[in-house]
């Protein structure tokens, strides 16, 4: 994909969740191909990376996605790629969760992305056009059991996803549901799981997501990945 990356360079995106796992593996992919980052993390974690902007940020509050978009636009001068990809999870039965887990799935899986694409789509209007992409899951187009407000959180999300594509294609804003099926991070693991979980045998990588997020960022502007689903071959393809 390296001709193809080419294209990207100069371009300035914005990563949420970016301290670790798939928001990192996606954000050092991005750097290589020469993209200025602002990388939001409750953390506020650069990673590293040369030039990018990495103010603490907390996705569930309005106010600090406002601020990191502001900050990356102040360093960069424009905004051209957003990739939403904060995200929590807790797996059990419903009845067994208990209100704060479900009030933290809601607030950061959809409420979060809802703040994110606010604050940065006027960003990629002005630009002329540009990508949001959603870190969104099987679980955001298939139901599960013991995953019920999981699956709530992100069908919502490729719901309101679907819809700014319809609402932003004209102005030249492609919008992109990304959604994998097992990957094997800490995020895997969430509340109801842990490290010997049978759940985890197999799962893809952090960065077999991110080669994905690139193929949509890179696909030519003459065309959009609207839901892009995967899974690794291991595991089945039910729902």
């Amino acid at each position: 994909m390296t001709g193809a990356t080419e294209g990207l360079t100069g371009k300035v995106a914005l990563v949420t969740g970016a301290s670790r796992g798939i928001g990192a593996a996606v954000a050092r992919r991005l750097a290589e191909a020469g993209v200025a980052l602002g990388l939001g993390s409750r953390s506020g974690d650069d990673l590293g990376l040369a030039g990018a902007v990495a103010p603490p940020t907390d996705v569930r509050d309005p106010a600090q996605v406002d601020a990191l978009v502001a900050a990356a636009v102040a360093a960069h001068g424009h905004l051209d790629i957003v990739v939403a990809n904060a995200g929590v999870g807790a797996y059990g039965p419903f009845l067994e969760l208990d209100p704060e887990q479900l009030e933290r799935m809601i607030d950061v899986n959809l409420k979060g992305v809802l703040y994110t694409a606010r604050a940065a789509l006027p960003h990629l209007i002005e630009a002329g056009g540009g990508d949001f992409v959603s870190l969104a899951s099987v679980a955001g187009v298939n139901a599960f059991p013991g995953e019920a407000v999981y699956n709530a959180s992100k069908f919502g999300q490729v719901g309101f996803v679907r819809s700014l594509d319809i609402e932003l294609r004209e102005q030249g804003v492609r919008c992109s549901n990304i959604c994998p099926g097992g990957v094997a991070t800490d995020f895997a693991m969430g509340t109801g799981r842990s490290e010997d979980s049978p759940e985890l045998e197999g799962m893809m990588s952090a960065d077999d997501v991110a080669e994905v997020v690139m193929f949509a960022l890179t696909r030519p502007r003459s065309l959009r990945l609207m839901t892009t689903t995967f899974r690794p071959m291991s595991e089945g393809s039910w729902g």
